[in-house]
């Protein structure tokens, strides 16, 4: 029986920043916060068919721009809500087959990360 991780492609961007308004308190969503994410793109074209053609794969600098300017486009209560409206723009409007987004927020103190994580697709 075949492996399905073996056949999988995925292009990743890692420790990208994320210029956010986001917390529970009022207080805490009236300033700018630098959250970091990873975004895990699993795509259905193998790369060995891709032909070096950018047309046949994710402009990952794309994607970058336009999760950036989703995460700064309005304050938001929960990183729970951010992850679901950007795995949602990388399935929709760059054809991944599935996405992989993690956000971690630094806000406790005595604590490197908070983090959630969240696979959607296939």
């Amino acid at each position: 029986m075949d492996d399905p991780l073996m056949n999988t492609n995925e292009i990743w961007i890692r420790g990208m920043d994320l210029p956010v308004r986001i917390g529970v308190p009022e207080e805490e969503r009236a300033g700018w916060q630098v959250l970091s994410a990873d975004v895990g793109m699993e795509i259905s074209t193998a790369f060995e068919s891709m032909d070096d053609a950018l047309g046949k794969t994710i402009d990952y600098e794309a994607v970058a721009n336009r999760l950036k300017a989703l995460a700064a486009e309005r304050p938001r209560q929960l990183i729970e809500t951010l992850a679901a409206e950007m795995a949602a723009v990388v399935r929709q409007e760059f054809g991944a087959a599935r996405a992989t987004i993690e956000l971690r927020k630094r806000i406790l103190p005595g604590v490197d990360h908070v983090a959630v994580r969240l696979v959607r697709g296939a």
